[in-house]
This record gives structure tokens, sequence and C-alpha cells, in this order.
């Protein structure tokens, strides 16, 4: 075994053994691309081609665990957060493994992966535009549900049961779908027409399936927006920026017509299951009003001048992204950037997204109950 994912087992048996202490859910399993992952990624590279991706290196992971876990971020990302507030370990990687006696995933689990899509593999390869990403939504789902038999071998009670009782985190899925797309240069018309639709298809039909094997609470992310990304004025640059918020509307557009078509279809699974509880966590939202007031999030100088990268105006580089030799600190203090390396958002971004998301959850009827027992989060400015 390498040195890296030794100590992501290290992790993972440190927090294991901590009980919970506050917990209204008995797990959180979460589904998403690279702002969610928690080391998949860097395992999975490390195993297949023994080649450890540049998220293994320092600087990621600095602020709070002092070494890369292969996060895309200085530290703790939005789920961590979770985990925090409702007394529940960190969800680790499901390819870290289970573990002795499986206590690893007695709390949940992360099967989000970084480069993953909605649409699978084969939509863009029938479409001529192949891609580099070979994970898919519906791939993670099925990695949950062979993992079930370990998930729920440490249960007291049934596997159903326990099910009901955790919280599933979805999302935020879309970049790299359309990603696949300009970088192959699809016509916007067809962007929308043709890809946009799978999209939100492909999300429901997760959704579906997570119901089916027994998800009762779900909190839908929606996509940060993309047009707003450092990785995406360099990547993909159009002279087509909004004046409010200096995003790329292009690319903006596209984000919010998958947002419209998802919450539509989203409004309509949600009447097909009364029993389940559904929050809808406006991640496009909260980091448009992050960019428009800066300094009321902390956050000093260019907003999208990332705090890691390869130089640039926007120290965002291809070939030297954070991690990579050449690439470089933009920023003394991560805790007053908006964006970590071009495409992630800072640890203090991330905590500032969660603890709204939180609070947004116990506020929820059905919520409220099953967490009576936890201390509500104060309503008070995150930074003061």
């Amino acid at each position: 075994m390498n040195s890296s994912a030794s100590i992501i087992l290290l992790i993972l048996s440190l927090i294991a053994i901590s009980q919970p202490t506050r917990a209204c859910f008995s797990s959180i399993i979460s589904f998403g691309g690279s702002p969610s992952d928690t080391g998949n990624e860097l395992i999975n590279l490390e195993r297949e081609i023994s080649y450890k991706l540049y998220v293994g290196y320092l600087p990621n992971g600095e602020t709070f665990f002092g070494y890369p876990t292969g996060r895309f971020c200085d530290g703790r990302i939005v789920i961590d957060f979770i985990a925090e507030e409702f007394g529940l370990p960190y969800p680790p990687p499901h390819l870290a493994g289970a573990g002795p006696e499986n206590q690893y995933f007695e709390y949940g689990v992360n099967v989000a992966i970084a480069g993953s899509t909605l649409a699978e593999t084969s939509f863009f390869e029938e479409r001529g535009t192949a891609t580099p990403f070979s994970y898919a939504l519906s791939a993670e789902v099925q990695w949950f549900k062979d993992l079930l038999p370990t998930y729920c071998s440490s249960s007291t009670s049934d596997c159903g049961e326990k099910l009901a009782n955790a919280l599933f985190i979805v999302g935020p899925f879309g970049r790299n779908d359309f990603r696949t797309e300009y970088l192959h240069n699809t016509s916007d018309d067809e962007i929308k027409t043709v890809v946009v639709p799978v999209m939100a298809e492909r999300f429901i039909s997760g959704l579906k399936e997570l119901v089916d094997i027994g998800a009762r609470t779900i909190m839908v992310a929606n996509s940060y927006p993309i047009g707003c990304l450092p990785a995406s004025f360099v990547e993909a640059p159009r002279n087509d920026f909004d004046e409010k918020t200096g995003c790329m509307n292009w690319l903006n557009d596209m984000t919010s017509l998958f947002h419209q078509q998802l919450e539509a279809k989203l409004q309509v699974f949600q009447s097909e299951h009364p029993n389940v509880t559904i929050l809808y966590a406006d991640l496009y939202g909260m980091t448009i009003d992050m960019i428009l007031s800066p300094k009321k999030y902390g956050v000093e100088g260019n907003p999208f001048v990332t705090c890691c990268g390869g130089g640039g105006p926007y120290n965002y580089n291809l070939d030297a992204r954070c991690g990579d030799e050449g690439a470089k600190k933009a920023c003394d203090d991560p805790t007053k950037a908006l964006f970590w390396d071009g495409v992630h958002l800072t640890e203090a971004r991330y905590k500032f997204i969660a603890t709204e998301l939180v609070k947004q959850l116990l506020a929820l009827p059905s919520i409220k109950e099953q967490c009576k027992d936890i201390k509500r989060i104060k309503d008070e400015p995150f930074f003061m």
C-alpha cells in the first residue's frame, strides 16, 4: 500500500472510533463530483495507474488537515462541515475500503469522485464528444448498491431502517457534462436542446434509484455557477461578461437552464414520493451572492483570482494546477479568498455554505421533529 493510501486509512481508523454525540441521522451518504470528493479520485489513480493526481500534494489540505487528503480544497468541504454539525465522522471515500469489521462505513460513506458526470460515457461517445471522465451518477449509485451489505452489516437494526434514517447528499453535478461539450466546440443550442435535458433526466433517475433502495431524506445540490469559475475564463473564454457579477453569461445561462429543468422534474418527483424529504441546496445562488458581496463573506481582493494555481490573470493554468510543480500560492490567507484552485472554493466559503444548508435542513418540519434534540445553529453573520 502506498503512503497516501496509508494516511487516508489512518484517518479513517481514527474517525471511525469516534462516536456521534448528537446525531439525528444514522449516517451520511454522499454522491457528486470533485467538490464532494474526499479522496476517491486520488486513491483511484494511485491504484489503477500508479499516478498521484496534483490534489495529492500540498498546499491542498494545508488549512485543516495539514496534508493532502484527496479533497480539492485547502481543508474541509461542505459534506465535512455538515457531518460535524450532526455529530458524525467525515464520510470516508468508498475506495479506501471498509476496514476491520466494516467500521469505516458505520456512519456513512462517500462515493463522489472527481470528474463525475450526469450523462454516461456512452452518451458522449455516441455524440462523438468522447469524454476523459469515465464515471457518472449512475455508476456512483451502483457503487453504493454494491456496498449495501457492508454498509448495513454494522447496524443493530435492519438495513431499511438505517437507510431511512440516513442523510443522502446528491450533487453538485454539471460542470463536467458542459465541459465535455464546450471543449468539442458543441454549439450552445445543441447543448441546451440535447445535453441539458439528458442531464436533468439522469439526475432524477439517480434519485429514483436511491429512493427505491430506501433513501428518505435527500439534499439535492445544484451546480455552482460554471460561468463564474476562473477555470472557465481560461478554458472557454468569451467576451460575454455580466456587468454585475463579472461572470460569463453564456455558461451561466446554460447552468440556469439545467437548474430550471431539474427543478421542474424535482417537483414532479416530490409529488410522486410524498414520504421523501427533499432539500434543494442552491449552491449557485449562494456563490453568486458571495461574488456580488465579497466583503460580506470575508473575501478580499479580486474574487476571481484563485488562491493556488499556475499563474496568469486568474492564477489558473491547466499545466500547473494546485499541487503541480510550478503552481504557486497567490494568497497568504485562504480564508480571504473565494476560489481555492480555479474550480473549487476555499474551506472558509464551504463552511458558510454548509452552515446555511444545515439551517435550512433543520427548518424542514419533518427534520425539526427528527432532530429536535439538536441545538439550532444561531442565526448570526458568518463573519463578525
